[in-house]
């Protein structure tokens, strides 16, 4: 790793009354909405690097192919240009994060500021006519702003699907199990593990719900459908998931057929009743 940057302060930024200038003084106003959400996607994750933000903006290439204006939000973390702008190029109408509400980070942020962050971003994408939201939570589910937001009801009735981002399978295995214990719809797996046949395979099998790679989830048809909820757990899968069909065949969702035995060159969704 490389030597951390070393900052010395040197002062603070004032107004003409010498009153600091801060990122809470310069935070977005946040209009009301009057038209009711949209239907929400979270993307959450096992760690840091699980792939989240490359799930959300796949997602969001996905669903602005599907003809859907698509906004974005990052809801917590320590801010940084990468992920918003990935979000913007994927494109995202609009992208929204706790920074442009004025909070430089989440970290140790008291929960009801990280609600207020959580109903700022959803108000603010659907009052600028986004009709989906693709909103990407930091770090992990064991991170204690994450662990306690998931917990919320705000959270609750602001997110209609979930995504679940992770680096191998167990710890997909586990993050899934651990999502279901309080009640979250958990629909799709993604994220690194997905760069590994076998992991895919296991993490499937273990969570009984469909894994996507990224070029998978930038299909308009397999974005839409997880937006709808129309993939479902316990290996059934909407339309364009892979299935069986006489034995020895598959077809991925571009209906092109694969040999069962090439499963390591199978680049559509897999399932537990494909792995079988």
């Amino acid at each position: 790793m490389k030597t951390p940057t070393q900052l010395e302060p040197l002062g603070l930024v004032t107004d003409e009354h010498g009153d600091v200038i801060n990122l809470a003084r310069l935070a977005r106003p946040v209009v009301p909405a009057l038209a009711p959400r949209p239907r929400t996607i979270a993307v959450l994750g096992t760690s840091m690097n699980s792939g989240k933000t490359t799930v959300a903006a796949a997602l969001i290439r996905g669903l602005g192919l599907a003809g859907r204006r698509v906004g974005a939000a990052k809801v917590t973390g320590t801010g940084a240009p990468g992920d918003p702008t990935l979000m913007a190029d994927a494109g995202a109408s609009r992208v929204i994060d706790f920074t442009d509400l004025g909070f430089p980070t989440t970290y140790q942020l008291p929960m009801p500021q990280v609600t207020r962050i959580l109903r700022g971003a959803i108000t603010d994408l659907t009052s600028h006519q986004a009709d989906a939201i693709v909103l990407e939570i930091a770090d992990g589910l064991l991170q204690q702003e994450t662990a306690a937001l998931m917990r919320t009801p705000e959270f609750r009735t602001g997110v209609d699907v979930i995504v679940f981002a992770a680096a191998e399978s167990v710890s997909a295995v586990a993050g899934v199990r651990l999502l279901r214990e309080v009640g979250l719809p958990v629909m799709a797996l993604s994220g690194v593990l997905t760069s590994s046949p076998l992991a895919m395979a296991e993490a499937v099998a273990g969570a009984d719900i469909p894994a996507y790679g990224s070029a998978a989830l930038s299909d308009p048809a397999v974005a839409e459908r997880l937006l709808a909820g129309a993939v479902a757990g316990g290996g059934v899968a909407g339309d364009g998931n892979a299935r069986p069909e006489d034995g020895s065949r598959l077809t991925d969702h571009s209906g092109l057929p694969q040999e069962c035995s090439r499963l390591t060159d199978y680049s559509g969704p897999l399932t537990a009743e494909t792995v079988a």
